[in-house]
C-alpha cells in the first residue's frame, strides 16, 4: 500500500467517510463525529481528481473545522432544547398528565392518568385527592407508579362546600 498515491487515500478518505458517519449514528452526542465525515469526503474527492495527498489532509482539516463552526450551534440548541431524562420513566418527570380516575389523597393510594397515549398508576405527593380531569404535573417516578402534583387547586371552592 503506497500511502503518498491519491488513489489510495481516496479509499482511506471514503472509509474514515463511512466510520466517523456510523460512529455519529451509534453515539448519542451533537454532531461530533459529523464535521470529520464532512471533512473526509471532500478529502475524497480531492484525491479523486489526483490531489496531493498534504493538500487532501489541509482540505480534510479545514472542511472540518467549518462543518464544526456551523454545526456547533444547532447541537447546542438541540442540547438546551431536550429534556435531561430522555430515556427510561424517568422522561415523564416535569411532563404535564390529565387524571383519568380521581386520585385519592391517602398515601400509597393510586388514581390512574393519561400521559400522551399511555397510561399510568399515579399518586398525589402532597396528600390531596385530585379529581378525574385535573391537568397534573409528574414529580418523580416510584416504581411503576407517578407521583403528581395538581395544577389546579385541588381544594373545592366556597360554594361547594355548601356556603
Amino acid at each position: 500500500m503506497d500511502l503518498s498515491s491519491p488513489d489510495t487515500w481516496r479509499w482511506i478518505w471514503l472509509a474514515m467517510a463511512v466510520a466517523f458517519t456510523l460512529g455519529e449514528i451509534a453515539f448519542a452526542g451533537s454532531f461530533f463525529l459529523l464535521p470529520f465525515a464532512g471533512g473526509a469526503v471532500v478529502a475524497a474527492l480531492v484525491a479523486l481528481v489526483g490531489g496531493p495527498v498534504g493538500i487532501s489532509w489541509l482540505v480534510f482539516l479545514l472542511v472540518s473545522a467549518a462543518c464544526a463552526a456551523v454545526l456547533r450551534p444547532l447541537a447546542r440548541r438541540l442540547d438546551r432544547s431536550s429534556p435531561g431524562n430522555s430515556i427510561g420513566a424517568n422522561r415523564w418527570v416535569g411532563r404535564q398528565a390529565t387524571v383519568l380516575l380521581d386520585i385519592p389523597g391517602g398515601p400509597g393510594d393510586t388514581g390512574l392518568i393519561r400521559l400522551d397515549r399511555e397510561e399510568w398508576r399515579a399518586e398525589s405527593q402532597i396528600g390531596v385527592p385530585i379529581k378525574a380531569g385535573s391537568t397534573v404535573l409528574v414529580s418523580r417516578v416510584d416504581g411503576t407508579r407517578l407521583v403528581v402534583l395538581p395544577l389546579e387547586d385541588p381544594r373545592p371552592a366556597p360554594d361547594e362546600l355548601g356556603a
